[in-house]
C-alpha cells in the first residue's frame, strides 16, 4: 500500500485546539471512566458457563451454553439503540452529559446482575431480569464508545488524534483485563473463594464490585469539562438540530456511514471478538482447558499486547489509518484458521494427536439430523438416531466429519477403526429407549452406564453405576486438557498474535471514524455503524461460530464467519475507504 505523506511539521496542519496539561488529564480521566464501563460489560462474557448453569437450566447443555451467549449477545443487540439515543444527546446538547448518564446506568445494571436471584430460587423471571439488566448495559455502551472518540478526538491536537484516541482503543481491553483478574483472584482457591465456591456464589462478587468502580466512575465524569468543539458550535448557534435526520436521511453522508460500515467497521468488528473473546472460549469449550488456566494465558497476552494500540494509533497519524486497518484485515482472513490449529496443538496435543489419528465421523441420514441447537429447550434430541449420536459428541464437545447415508440408515459413529451404531428409536420406547441411549453415550463418550447389582442377603437388586472407559478414550481423547502438557509460552504467543491483529484494526479506527463525518453530527454518524457492526456483527459472532459449530460438527466451522467478513472489508476497504489521517475536524 502506498505511504501517505504527512509532514513532521504538523503547524502545516489546520489546528483547532492544542490540549493543554489539564485537558490532558481530563482524557485520561474520560478514558478510565470508559475502562470500568467495559469492566462491567465483559464481565457476563467471562462468566458465561456460571450463567448458563444458573440461570438457563433444564436446557440440553449444549443449547444452555449457546443460549447464555446470546443473553450476552442481547447487550450487543441494543447497542445501535444506544447509539441512536445518546448521540442524539450528544449531538444535541453535549459529549459531558451522557458520559455521566451512560456511566450511571451501566454500572447499576452491572450491581443488580450481582443481586439476581437464580433459576432455582425465581423461575423463569429470573432469565427475564438478566436479559433486562443486560439491555440495560448495551444501551448504555452504545452510547459510551461514540462520545468518547469524540470528546477525546476533539481535544487532540492535529497530526496526534491517531495516539490520543488509541487511549479510548485500550479501554476495552483494559476493562476485559481488569475483569480477568479480578475473577481470577476471586475464583483462585489461594488468593479468593475457591472455585466450586465461586461458581456457587463467588460469582456475585466481581459484579458488586461493580458498585464501587460506579462511584470512582462517576466522580471522574462530573470533572470533564464540555469539549471546545462542541462549545465553539453551540456558541456560534451552529450545531445541529436534527442529527439523526441529517445523518442518516441525507445520501452524502449516509453514503459515508456505509463506506464506514462495510470497508472498515464490519472487518475491525468480527477480528476484535475473534481475537479476544472468542479465542478465550475456544480455549476453554473447544480444547478443554480450564477455566482459571484459560483466563489467566489470556490476559497475559492481553497485557503483552496492549502497548500496540498505542503503537499503531500513533504510526496511523505517520502513514494513515486505512494501510494500518487493511493489513489486519488481510492478516486475519489469511491466518485465523492455522492461528487456531496451532492453538489446539499447543493448548492440548493429545487432543491434537487424537483428532490426526482417529478422525470422527458420523454416517446418517442428512434429513434426520437437527441442528443440535434448541433455544426453547423442546427437543431432546432422542426421536432419531442421527440427532442421538450428534448429541452425544455435542455433550462430549468432539470434532467430526460428516457422511452422507441413504435414507432409513441407522446413524452411526465411526472412531479410528471402530464403529458404533446407535439405537433405533423406532424399535424402543420408555425406559427402555432412555436405557439404550445411556448405553450407547457410554460405550462412544465414557459416561457411567448402569448395571443390576446382584441381590446380596435376600435384599432386592439395585442399580450402581459402573465406569465404562468409552471408544474416545481408549484412541487418545482427553475429557480435559492435561495442565502438564499445555505449551503455556506457545498458547501465549498465539493468543499475543490474535491480539495484535485486534490492535491493528482497533487502534486507529476511532481517529479514522472522527474524521470521516462532520462535527455536527459526528456523535451520531459514527456511533451508529459502530455499534451496529461490533455490537451485532461483533458480538454475536461466540453465539453463531458456536452454532455453527453445533450444526457442522467441525469445532473450526465457526472460523468461516470472521475470515469472510474479513477478507469483505478488505476488499471494500480498498476500493471505497478514503485515507482521513490529514483532514481537519473543524467543521
Amino acid at each position: 500500500m502506498p505511504r501517505l505523506e504527512i509532514p513532521d511539521d504538523v503547524s502545516a496542519l489546520p489546528r483547532h485546539h492544542q490540549a493543554t496539561h489539564s485537558e490532558k488529564l481530563i482524557i485520561t480521566a474520560s478514558s478510565l471512566g470508559t475502562v470500568f464501563e467495559w469492566y462491567d460489560f465483559y464481565l457476563y462474557g467471562l462468566l458465561t458457563a456460571i450463567i448458563a448453569a444458573k440461570f438457563l437450566t433444564g436446557l440440553n447443555p449444549t443449547t444452555s451454553f449457546i443460549m447464555a451467549l446470546l443473553v450476552f449477545a442481547a447487550g450487543f443487540i441494543v447497542r445501535p439503540f444506544g447509539a441512536l439515543v445518546f448521540g442524539k444527546i450528544g449531538d444535541t446538547f453535549g459529549r459531558r452529559y451522557t458520559f455521566i448518564i451512560t456511566l450511571l446506568v451501566m454500572g447499576l445494571s452491572t450491581f443488580l446482575v450481582g443481586c439476581l436471584p437464580t433459576y432455582e430460587t425465581a423461575g423463569v423471571a429470573a432469565p427475564i431480569m438478566l436479559v433486562a439488566l443486560r439491555m440495560c448495559q448495551g444501551l448504555a455502551l452504545g452510547g459510551e464508545y461514540g462520545g468518547a472518540a469524540t470528546y477525546v478526538a476533539e481535544h487532540a491536537p492535529n497530526g496526534k488524534r491517531g495516539f490520543y484516541t488509541s487511549w479510548i482503543q485500550i479501554t476495552a481491553t483494559a476493562g476485559l483485563a481488569m475483569a480477568l483478574l479480578i475473577v481470577i483472584t476471586v475464583r483462585s482457591p489461594v488468593t479468593g473463594v475457591g472455585e466450586e465456591a465461586f461458581k456457587d456464589w463467588g460469582w456475585r462478587i466481581p459484579y458488586l464490585i461493580s458498585g464501587l468502580f460506579l462511584a470512582i466512575g462517576l466522580w471522574l465524569r462530573l470533572k470533564l469539562h464540555e469539549s471546545p468543539v462542541f462549545q465553539k458550535m453551540k456558541a456560534e448557534g451552529t450545531n445541529s438540530k436534527a442529527p439523526l435526520t441529517e445523518a442518516f436521511g441525507e445520501w452524502k453522508n449516509l453514503k459515508i456511514v456505509l463506506i464506514a460500515f462495510f470497508g472498515a467497521i464490519a472487518g475491525q468488528a468480527v477480528v476484535w471478538y475473534t481475537g479476544q473473546l472468542y479465542a478465550m472460549y475456544f480455549l476453554e469449550k473447544m480444547l478443554k482447558v480450564d477455566g482459571l488456566t484459560a483466563n489467566s494465558l489470556t490476559i497475559i497476552a492481553l497485557l503483552l499486547g496492549t502497548p500496540f494500540f498505542l503503537v499503531f494509533g500513533a504510526l496511523s497519524d505517520r502513514i494513515g489509518r486505512k494501510p494500518i486497518i487493511m493489513a489486519g484485515c488481510a492478516l486475519a482472513a489469511v491466518t485465523l484458521f492455522p492461528a487456531f490449529h496451532a492453538l489446539t496443538d499447543a493448548a492440548n496435543p493429545a487432543l491434537a494427536q487424537a483428532l490426526a489419528t482417529a478422525p470422527v465421523t458420523v454416517t446418517a441420514d442428512p434429513a434426520e439430523c437437527s441442528s443440535q441447537f434448541d433455544p426453547v429447550g423442546a427437543n431432546r434430541f432422542d426421536t432419531t438416531s442421527c440427532d442421538i449420536v450428534k448429541n452425544a459428541l455435542a455433550k462430549a464437545g468432539i470434532n467430526y466429519e460428516n457422511v452422507a447415508a441413504p435414507a432409513g440408515t441407522i446413524a452411526a459413529i465411526t472412531i479410528g477403526a471402530t464403529t458404533v451404531v446407535a439405537p433405533d428409536p423406532a424399535k424402543v420406547t420408555g425406559d427402555e429407549k432412555k436405557q439404550a441411549i445411556a448405553a450407547f453415550t457410554a460405550r462412544v463418550i465414557g459416561a457411567p452406564a448402569v448395571k443390576a447389582r446382584p441381590a446380596e442377603g435376600g435384599k432386592p437388586a439395585v442399580a450402581a453405576k459402573e465406569a465404562v472407559v468409552g471408544e474416545l478414550a481408549k484412541v487418545g481423547y482427553p475429557t480435559k486438557a492435561d495442565p502438564a502438557q499445555i505449551n503455556r509460552p506457545l498458547v501465549i504467543a498465539i493468543l499475543w498474535y490474535l491480539v495484535l491483529l485486534v490492535t491493528m484494526v482497533y487502534g486507529p479506527i476511532a481517529a479514522m471514524l472522527v474524521e470521516l463525518f462532520p462535527s455536527r453530527i459526528r456523535y451520531s454518524s459514527m456511533s451508529l455503524p459502530y455499534h451496529i457492526g461490533n455490537g451485532w456483527l461483533g458480538g454475536l459472532l461466540p453465539a453463531i461460530g458456536f452454532a455453527m459449530v453445533a450444526a457442522n460438527g467441525n469445532i473450526y466451522h465457526g472460523f468461516w464467519y470472521p475470515v469472510i467478513v474479513a477478507a469483505a472489508t478488505l476488499v471494500i476497504g480498498l476500493v471505497f475507504l478514503p485515507e482521513t489521517a490529514r483532514r481537519s475536524i473543524d467543521g
